[in-house]
């Protein structure tokens, strides 16, 4: 829309324009047109004046010049030429105002009054060149009576000067346009008889020469340009009139529309903005809130609520999303409620699976010496075991107890092959049945300050896992290597390997895999009690068999 208006505004500028330049000219037309009739009238009226011819009729340059000075000097304007001359163009009297005496003698061109002679008895108009000024001359014949018929007395010259007072005269006139008067003859052909341009832009006009373009350009400014002849009494062309009109003034409007432009085009771009930035911020407000919402529900906060504004797509989104997450809530509760009960379930399966050996041998123990007469050393065996299974069971009980509330023993400093032979012995008799070899390279002195019954607990779980994975035999290797102040165990075995499925989620509760017995706690709780002794339980991955390495400190 701005091009649009820049376009018009620029077309109807030059449309101004050029009506500027025609009017301009039809001004300088009236106005020397005026000029003209004034001068032809002054003539005429001279002409025919009684005392005004009876001297001319003395042929007197003196007296000719006191009588019609007076007449002249009244009727004229003061820096106009006039000049009596005889019928072959020798000038009788001068009456030049200031500053034209010099052009006198120039009036020596008799072809001038010659030429006029065919006009006769009307009076003859058109432009001169007299020495190195421009006139725009009438020349009018006296005539006098005589028996016979009028003869030719004399001929008046009246003349108007192109000087710079005339055409600042043009240019006030016609509203600030340019006139320059141009010569082809005389002693000043082709230059500027006068101009109202600054001396550099006239140079430049009348080194450009005649050219008919209605657009030209000086020293960088443009002008419009309007050309008329100047011609002589003859008709021919002595001189040409080029009335210019500047386009700078257009080009200041312009300039300040196209400003003007540019800042409504600024202003409109930002309020564009500005209006965009709210409209999307009222659009996008509700979708950031839904944004926020799904990001709170992935961290698992479900109780997070969108408000909902007004009816629309995205009221109705935000309605669905409410509703959805009231569900999973709801879903969620239920999935809590029912895997604390699965989670009781399986506890207590495990604790039945850890409690069932020493449990049973307290019971075997008990009903022998109740049903049977055994000596005094069997009965001395039994109790011993009725004892130990009664203390491993107080230990189960206490270290799951110590699991569930965070707490720990007191530790004491212990030699590592003594707890792993410890946690090895009660699964000694399983591995000979099942035909595997459990080969313990520890060395007697490396010493660490443990939580013994514990430790023996995470040592007996990863042998029991391991003998357990390997039915049909194998071997099992533990050993040890100090590593910048840590111990690192390594307990590997040659069976099946873990189960990708699990490989993951091993050290999570309740995962399992292959086993008879056990619902998936063993691990985890290894894991915690290692974790809990400034450690760490990981499995390393292996082509053939299960390695699973534990770091403690020394």
């Amino acid at each position: 829309m701005g091009w649009l208006l820049q376009d018009q505004f620029v077309r109807i500028a030059s449309a101004t324009l050029e009506n500027e330049a025609r009017a301009s000219f039809r001004a300088y037309e009236s106005l020397w047109k005026a000029r003209e009739d004034q001068l032809a009238s002054i003539s005429l009226i001279l002409s025919r004046l009684p005392s005004v011819r009876s001297a001319f009729g003395t042929g007197d340059g003196a007296t000719i010049r006191d009588s019609a000075s007076e007449v002249w000097d009244q009727l004229s304007h003061p820096e106009t030429l006039f000049l009596v001359c005889d019928p072959q163009g020798a000038v009788i009297a001068s009456m030049a105002g200031p500053g034209q005496e010099k052009a006198t003698p120039q009036m020596s061109q008799i072809a001038v009054v010659r030429s006029a002679a065919r006009e006769f008895p009307k009076q003859a108009r058109g432009f001169v060149t007299l020495g190195d000024r421009l006139y725009q001359i009438v020349i009018t014949p006296v005539y006098v009576a005589t028996t016979q018929d009028s003869a030719l007395l004399n001929v008046l010259v009246a003349g108007i000067a192109v000087d710079s007072g005339l055409v600042s005269e043009l240019k006030n006139a016609t509203g600030g346009s340019d006139f320059v008067f141009l010569t082809y003859g005389g002693l000043a052909h082709g230059s500027v008889a006068a101009s109202t341009l600054d001396p550099a832009a006239e140079h430049a006009l009348a080194a450009a020469g005649s050219s008919a373009q209605r657009q030209i350009q000086l020293l960088g400014s443009d002008y419009l340009q309007f050309t008329s002849p100047l011609t002589d009494i003859d008709g021919n062309a002595v001189g040409e009139l080029r009335i210019l009109r500047s386009f700078e003034g257009a080009l200041n409007q312009i300039t300040a529309v196209r400003s003007r432009l540019a800042v409504l085009w600024l202003g409109a771009v930002l309020a564009g903005i500005g209006v965009t930035y709210l409209l999307a911020r009222r659009l996008l407000k509700p979708v950031d809130e839904l944004d926020r919402a799904a990001a709170e529900i992935a961290t698992g906060n479900y109780n997070v609520r969108v408000p909902v504004h007004g009816g629309g797509e995205i009221g109705r989104l935000a309605e669905t999303f409410n509703s959805m997450c009231a569900s999973i809530r709801k879903a969620r509760e239920d999935l809590i409620r029912q895997e604390r009960i699965a989670t009781i379930g399986r506890l207590s399966t495990s604790i039945i699976h850890d409690l069932r050996n020493p449990l049973a041998a307290i019971y075997g123990g008990a009903e022998m010496l109740v049903d049977t007469k055994l000596s005094g050393a069997q009965v001395e065996r039994l109790a011993a075991n009725i004892y130990k299974a009664s203390r491993q069971v107080q230990s189960l009980l206490q270290e799951l107890a110590d699991v569930t509330q965070g707490r720990g023993h007191a530790r004491e400093v212990c030699r590592l092959c003594e707890v792993v032979t410890a946690a090895y012995e009660p699964l000694a008799a399983m591995a000979e049945s099942r035909g595997i070899t459990v080969r313990i390279d520890l060395e007697e002195d490396v010493e660490l300050p443990l939580d013994r019954s514990p430790m023996e607990r995470v040592f007996q779980n990863l042998l029991s896992n391991a003998i357990e994975a390997m039915p049909n035999g194998g071997s099992v290797s533990v050993r040890a290597d100090r590593r910048d102040g840590e111990i690192v165990v390594t307990v590997e075995d040659t069976g099946p390997g873990i189960p990708a499925s699990i490989a993951a989620q091993l050290f999570e509760p309740f995962v399992t895999a292959g086993k008879k017995n056990g619902v998936g706690l063993g691990l985890a709780l290894s894991r915690e009690t290692v974790v809990s002794h400034g450690g760490d339980l990981w499995s390393d991955h292996k082509e053939d068999g299960a390695r699973f390495m534990l770091k403690l400190p020394v």
